[in-house]
Parts: structure tokens; C-alpha cells; sequence
């Protein structure tokens, strides 16, 4: 069974159980995921694609436009696949799909006149791997990994965060990583801000670099410091807890562990380093797929973990954050973003990633 006879057999079983008689998809991530990784934005911000996709029990539609089908039967190989497409003239009013769900009880997986909003439970399946994209995550993994650490290469101190994230852009484009998240910020905006986007500030001593990089529909997130100079005992201590954290959940995600085991493992540990209050001030990652997290989390989060799933998990002590992605493995876990050669600090045998000092 390839890929996607997979892919549409769980969507059938599913659409079973919830009684339903077709879903709808038009999130860039469920088109990437149905399709196995085929792209349907222009827009790369935007979070619905230019084609969306419909499965009934024995039928599978893609729509779009006259401007996006070449590129989507030639290029992503998509009709023999076994989508049928229905092409709309660009000037005409989308109109297709409502004709065909008239009548019909439909799911989707966002709002959409006609149709239920099962936007979570979705997210959940899209998490649930094929061995096809733990491979593809592999790949991507790498990719990021040289990404930033080519990027990294070139900080210096006098370099306003924008070239800095323009250098970090490019490293990962040029290894066909689409950047969606590119966070940088030196100095006092680290200690400031969980999401900085880059400014013209310029480095002095300290620099934080976050990417969240998409291939083949697939998201990977790391971060990674660098310190310029003799490294203060603050910031070397909160890196020092903060990859004890990270190390403590990345260890405890492990199949049949629920979601909530995983995060109370992760406070436990901030009130052992004395921060028992710093996971409230940001999430803590969770399952990530063909979203940079499909979903987060929480305290009460009864999800359980699979083997074959991806995790980014991004623990954080104001002014550090540990970062990377990870595939659950049936025996143990593989770290997809490790970069050779980057200073680290052992946890209990695991390698955690430290400061950079220059």
C-alpha cells in the first residue's frame, strides 16, 4: 500500500467513526499532508492554499484554479496520484465545492459554510507519521542543522538582526528549506521577548537564532546561541538548567506516555533548577508535523505518544531556551537537528546543545 492509499484509508476509517460522508481540506498543512507533501500556496504566509482537497468514501477531488493546475498535475504529480481535479477559471466565482457537498455531512479541517470544524482532531491524525515521513523529517532535519549552522559561521558582533536572519534565510534556502519562522534577537531583547522578530539592533556580545524550516510540506524548529566574549555565570547557569529540562522531556516522550506525563516531567525539573515559574511565560512545544507544533502540551493533555511521531520540544529560562526536533523511535529517540561539531552540555548521557562561545 503506497503512501497515500494509506493516508486515505485512515481518513475513510475516520470519516466512519464520526458518521461522516466526506472531509474538506483547504490548510496548506492538510493539503501537504493528503498529498504527501505537495505544495498549494503562492502566499507562503498565508495558511489556506490556492487548491483544496475533498475524500469522500469512494471519490477524491482537488480544486483549484487555471493558474495553479499545470503546476499541480506536472510538477507535483498530483492526477496520477488519483485526485480529480476540478479546474475553475481564476476570474469565476470557487463555487465547485459547495455544489458537491450539498446534501452531504462534511467535516473540515477549518471553517467552511456547510461543514463541521474537526480542526484538532485533525491536527492529531496529520501528527500520526508514515515511516515514508519520519524519512522525509530525517532529511529535513539535516537540511536545517547545516542551515544554521553555515549561518552561525558568519554572526558577528555590529550586525543588525535583519542580516543576520537574511543570512540564516539563505543557508536554508539554498539547501530548499522554506523558512517560516525565523526569530532573532541579541543581546537585552533575548531577556525581553519569547518571539523576537529581527530588528536593526545591532550584536554586541549574545545572539539567539530560531528557525522552524518547511520541506515536503514537513516542519522542523531548532535554536541555537552564540555568546561573543567571556560568557556571564547567569546566562551559562539558565543554559545549563534549561538543557536539563530539555533533556528530562525529550527522555520521557517515549511510547504509551501520555502528554501530560511528558510536561509535568519538564516542571518537576524548573522547580529542581529553582525556576518554578518560567513554563508559564511560553509553551513547551509538543508534536510537530505538518505544523512547526500540531499541537501543544499542557498540564491536563491526555494525548498519548507514538512511535514514528516528531516532537519539538522548546523548554525556556528568561534569557536561554533549549531546542531541538525529535523522532520516537521504538527503542529510543533520535535528535533530527543535531549539528556536529556544536558545543554541548551531557545530561544523564544525553548531548544537549550549549552556548556558542567566540
Amino acid at each position: 500500500m503506497s503512501e497515500t492509499e494509506l493516508k486515505l484509508r485512515k481518513i475513510r476509517n475516520w470519516l466512519t467513526q464520526r458518521k461522516l460522508d466526506a472531509l474538506y481540506m483547504q490548510r496548506v498543512s492538510s493539503f501537504a499532508w493528503a498529498t504527501c507533501g505537495a505544495i498549494s500556496y503562492v502566499n507562503t504566509a498565508s495558511t489556506f492554499g490556492d487548491a483544496s482537497l475533498l475524500i469522500t468514501q469512494d471519490k477524491q477531488y482537488l480544486f483549484t484554479n487555471n493558474i495553479e493546475a499545470p503546476r499541480l498535475e506536472i510538477e507535483e504529480k498530483l492526477v496520477s496520484q488519483g485526485w480529480n481535479f476540478k479546474v475553475t477559471p481564476w476570474h469565476i466565482s470557487q463555487n465547485a465545492v459547495t455544489d458537491l457537498i450539498g446534501g452531504l455531512k462534511v467535516g473540515s479541517d477549518s471553517f467552511f459554510p456547510g461543514t463541521e470544524d474537526f480542526s484538532a482532531e485533525l491536527a492529531r491524525l496529520r501528527a500520526n507519521l508514515t515511516p515514508e515521513e519520519g524519512q522525509r523529517f530525517g532529511d529535513l532535519g539535516q537540511r536545517c542543522a547545516q542551515a544554521m549552522a553555515a549561518a552561525a559561521m558568519t554572526v558577528h558582533p555590529g550586525q543588525t538582526e535583519h542580516e543576520i536572519a537574511g543570512r540564516l534565510n539563505s543557508e536554508a534556502e539554498a539547501r530548499g528549506v522554506q523558512v517560516i519562522v525565523n526569530l532573532i534577537a541579541t543581546d537585552e531583547r533575548i531577556f525581553s521577548f519569547r518571539h523576537p522578530p529581527p530588528t536593526f539592533k545591532k550584536l554586541e556580545k549574545y545572539a539567539m537564532l530560531v528557525l522552524c524550516g518547511r520541506w515536503s510540506g514537513l516542519v522542523c524548529s531548532l535554536t541555537r546561541f552564540l555568546h561573543f566574549g567571556r560568557l556571564p555565570d547567569d546566562i551559562r547557569n539558565k543554559s545549563e538548567a534549561v538543557a536539563r529540562i530539555d533533556a528530562a522531556m525529550i527522555a520521557a516522550t517515549r511510547p504509551g506516555r501520555t502528554l501530560g506525563d511528558v510536561f509535568k516531567t519538564g516542571a518537576d525539573e524548573y522547580i529542581r533548577a529553582g525556576y518554578p515559574d518560567e513554563w508559564r511565560l511560553h509553551h513547551q512545544g509538543g508534536p510537530a508535523g505538518y505544523e512547526p507544533r500540531e499541537y501543544f502540551g499542557f498540564p491536563e493533555s491526555t494525548d498519548l505518544v507514538t512511535a514514528g511521531q516528531v516532537y519539538a520540544w522548546n523548554p525556556s529560562i528568561t534569557g536561554s531556551k533549549s531546542e531541538d526536533t525529535i523522532l520516537i523511535g521504538d527503542k529510543d529517540n533520535e535528535i533530527l537537528t543535531e549539528i556536529p561539531g556544536w558545543p554541548i552540555t551531557v545530561v544523564d548521557g544525553m548531548e544537549r546543545p550549549a552556548i556558542m562561545v567566540v
